[in-house]
């Protein structure tokens, strides 16, 4: 028996239009590729990222395409078989061999494998032709065929619910319309005799931690004799066995003293190699291997002490986490042009900016190996849902019958991951059942009746996904929905919410985020612009565009959000003093606004994180860390993954250690009936979150400056040796602004330190709000100086600054925080990476150009 042999089916691929009939076949740009890309690449369209060129594209996702190639024959011993491997193929394909069919798939998420034995030539090359369909008028024709079903969805058009296809290649309030079709996944011809089909594992980590239970399983195909189960760990041998081989076999290994696998910052990150090889005759057939973590993961739902409701946090090694991070899109809207690298970028940038999960959204794909690789090696926690997102989807036999093996071929692809700790049924179709007032009755049980009423989707995600995760991996969380739980979807005390009623909904004010908390949150947001060298990067003319203005047609056509003219608007002008020109401080002013609002959200949403019992809040993942293409957008980084000042802010608020403060003001009438006699204080609160696993003590220490003059008005230790408890967030004091003189409140400024033995461990500037009544000052001394070695920027002024943001022209200088605000008496030192002697620091600030 010969080993299995794997070719690459990825050399000499051509594609042309099928529907055309001169359509003449040219190379593929790349391969695995889609058909923009290759179009892109011959110059038959224009880069839809440009200008409004996406406008002029959308012919291409409603004709057919073809794509074809040949190879030759292997050799192929007498008992072997052939087979093609199709990682991916999106989305209507009709495969053939030798001008034989032998494959019609219909979704983008299921890989598919045909057996071709039969069908290769053994002396001429082998054709293989593959033809992509109109993924948007086959969607529509099944619409069409379905005129009963109540077609409601948010974003994009009826059609997508239709078909198994990334649902953001439809648009989004956040990506263009660019509908694509291509073999965009790896194609190999695989030969064996016998081959392992799976390998996974069953993990239990006792309560103790001391000791685990891995139980490694295969499934093989062919007739070997032996499989050979290994761990290791760091190239060093753990457990070795070797059992007799069938369609199936496992063995158990119970490990003393394991290295667990934990979250960034909690521990480390250790990887056991599970590797199964196939035995014939003492020769090595096949093997495959996977890296496993072996942790102890739970999502918590236990009642709260003071509070209604259930907590929902997740504990992993017997730690509660408060899981600040982020939502995912596609880094993409042409994925075969993200590179290993890029993901692990992306990875990084969430880990290096003090996030501890990613979430995976509903309506983008089953991403790369390399994604979930870079989070078990980041330890960053992923929520993951399934592809359903913000629709009624149909439940034809047929359909649902495609979602099953979806469901389980991806499930059994990602579950070795240690990172994944969640899987979601979908994103926000229980709130389209809601706001469309479709037929959903929490009581009923029946399965069969869901299918009967006209929320029939229903059935996927209580019925077919929980089955799927029963059977496939009992030990991850199943929920529902995102958001899910209570009495509907917003219900604060129960489950997840998505907190939309600042920019959408009710449009409150960011300032009133503490009115708007949830057990967990995973989804809130404010748009800003993306950094002015993006602008200049989608322009067709760059920095010489008559477009160059934040309201031409050309920067609002890449901004998908409904409204969003009115209502950044909105906000800019309730918080801060701005104006459109020029471009580069508008932009500022933008970033300055949504890092404001989301380090608001996190500060007062991990303020309810108050420890055991009272996990009042566990979570806030920000929408969205990432774009799919250069937008103005809810990212706090772009899609050339620069850094908008809202990334820097997060990164502060989820520090180890943080101080937040918040300003009340209180008015107490001092008769029954008045109008002219009323006591009014203002008030404020200071707190302090420790996410480390020790108690801190340390100094609280408080000061004040006139924000016109600069002067120190204020300087006081409010709490020595103050006993800040591990994993919590704990009350310092309350106070009245401390002011020199009566109604000097609005022009105070107040900062709040940690500190121990002389070390600043944790500062916080509040400002009177909104910002925009402040008299802000032009500092005269404001300088930013970088030091000899390159390594610091050192920021100092002599009066109060609001929101110093640091820049450089060239991209290779980053900075590890930005937006600082800048109080007398202080220098804030901001390293900086790939700064050279000669490099040129420059700001921007609030109130610089008034």
């Amino acid at each position: 028996m010969e080993p299995r042999t794997v070719i690459p089916i990825d050399k000499h691929w051509h594609f042309r239009q099928a529907d055309k009939d001169d359509g003449t076949f040219l190379p593929v740009s790349q391969f695995p590729t889609n058909i923009h890309l290759d179009l892109k690449h011959h110059g038959i369209i224009a880069d839809p990222f440009i200008g409004k060129n996406e406008a002029d594209v959308q012919w291409v996702g409603e004709a057919k395409w073809t794509y074809e190639t040949a190879f030759e024959t292997p050799s192929l011993p007498s008992k072997a078989r052939a087979v093609l491997a199709f990682d991916g193929l999106d989305t209507f394909a009709t495969v053939s061999l030798n001008g034989k069919v032998i494959l019609e798939s219909e979704n983008m998420f299921i890989p598919e494998r045909v057996d071709v034995t039969d069908v290769l030539q053994k002396n001429n090359a082998n054709v293989l032709s593959i033809t992509f369909d109109s993924a948007y008028l086959r969607g529509w024709e099944l619409v069409d065929k379905e005129p009963e079903h109540e077609w409601k969805l948010w974003n994009g058009e009826p059609s997508r619910l239709a078909v198994r296809k990334a649902q953001y290649h439809y648009g989004w309030d956040w990506g263009p319309e660019l509908n694509t079709c291509g073999p965009w996944r790896p194609i190999n011809l695989e030969v064996y005799e016998a081959r392992i089909t799976d390998l996974y594992t069953t993990i239990k980590v006792d309560d103790s931690l001391k000791n685990a239970t891995v139980i490694v399983n295969t499934e093989s195909d062919g007739d070997a004799s032996h499989v050979r189960f290994e761990v290791a760990l760091d190239g060093k041998m753990v457990a070795s066995e070797t059992v007799d081989a069938g369609s199936t076999a496992s063995v158990t290994f119970h490990i003393a003293n394991p290295e667990l696998w934990y979250p960034i910052r909690y521990g480390k990150q250790p990887l056991y190699t599970i590797r199964a090889s196939l035995i014939h005759n003492d020769i090595e057939v096949d093997s495959m291997s996977k890296r496993i973590g072996l942790r102890k993961a739970q999502l918590i739902q236990r009642e709260l002490k003071d509070q209604p409701g259930t907590s929902f946090f997740f504990e992993i090694n017997n730690i509660p986490i408060f899981c600040g991070g982020s939502n995912w899109i596609p880094a993409d809207n042409f994925v075969p042009q993200i590179s290993k690298e890029r993901y692990r970028d992306w990875v990084k940038l969430v880990a290096d900016g003090n996030q501890f999960m990613i979430r995976v959204w509903a309506g983008g794909l089953y991403e790369e190996q390399v994604f979930y690789d870079a989070c078990d090696e980041m330890g960053i926690l992923v929520w993951h849902d399934f592809m359903f997102g913000c629709g009624n989807y149909p439940t034809t036999p047929k359909l649902l019958k495609s979602i099953d093996r979806e469901a389980r071929v991806n499930v059994k692809m990602l579950r070795h991951h240690p990172s994944i700790v969640i899987w979601a049924g979908n994103n926000e179709d229980y709130q389209v059942a809601e706001q469309e007032h479709l037929q959903y009755d929490p009581k009923d049980n029946d399965p069969q009746n869901w299918l009967k009423s006209n929320f029939p989707a229903r059935y996927i995600y209580e019925k077919i996904l929980p089955d799927v995760c029963r059977d496939l991996i009992p030990d991850v969380h199943y929920h529902p929905g995102s958001p899910w739980g209570g009495k509907d979807t917003t219900d604060p005390t129960v489950g997840d919410i998505h907190q939309w009623n600042v920019w959408h909904g009710s449009q409150e004010k960011y300032q009133n985020f503490d009115k708007l908390v949830g057990r967990f949150v995973s989804e809130f947001g404010m748009e800003a612009f993306p950094s002015v060298k993006t602008i200049d990067a989608y322009l067709p003319k760059g920095k010489d565009d008559p477009d160059r203005y934040p309201q031409s047609s050309t920067v609002d056509f890449h901004n998908k959000a409904a409204g969003h003219e009115r209502r950044l608007a909105l906000y800019l002008a309730e918080n801060i003093r701005y104006a459109p020109d020029p471009l580069e401080h508008y932009v500022y002013c933008t970033q300055l606004m949504q890092a404001e609002c989301l380090a608001s959200a996190y500060r007062l949403w991990k303020r309810q994180w108050k420890g055991p019992g009272r996990e009042y809040c566990a979570g806030a993942l920000v929408w969205q860390i990432n774009d799919c293409w250069p937008v103005t957008s809810w990212s706090i980084c772009d899609y050339y993954l620069r850094p908008k000042h809202a990334y820097f802010t997060v990164k502060r608020e989820m520090a180890p250690i943080s101080i937040g403060i918040t300003r009340r003001e209180h008015k107490t009438p001092l008769r029954k009936h008045t109008a002219a006699y009323i006591d009014t204080k203002i008030m404020i609160e200071v707190w302090g979150s420790n996410l480390m696993l020790e108690d801190l003590e340390a100094d609280c220490v408080m000061k004040a400056w006139d924000v016109v003059t600069g002067e120190e008005t204020y300087s006081k230790t409010v709490e020595a040796g103050f006993c800040f408890p591990s994993n919590r967030s704990t009350e310092v004091v309350s106070m009245e602004v401390p002011v020199p003189k009566p109604g000097a409140e609005s022009s105070t400024v107040v900062a709040a330190y940690l500190v121990k033995d002389g070390k600043q461990l944790a500062r916080y500037v509040n400002w009177p709000e909104p910002l925009k009544y402040v008299h802000l000052q032009k500092p005269k001394q404001l300088k930013a100086e970088l030091s000899a070695d390159g390594c610091t920027v050192n920021v100092s002024a002599e009066v109060p600054v609001k929101g110093v943001s640091l820049e450089c022209e060239e991209d290779e200088v980053k900075f590890e925080d930005n937006l600082i605000d800048i109080v007398p008496g202080e220098v804030v030192s901001v390293k900086v990476n790939g700064a050279k002697k000669d490099t040129t620091v420059t700001m921007q600030y609030l109130g610089m150009l008034a």
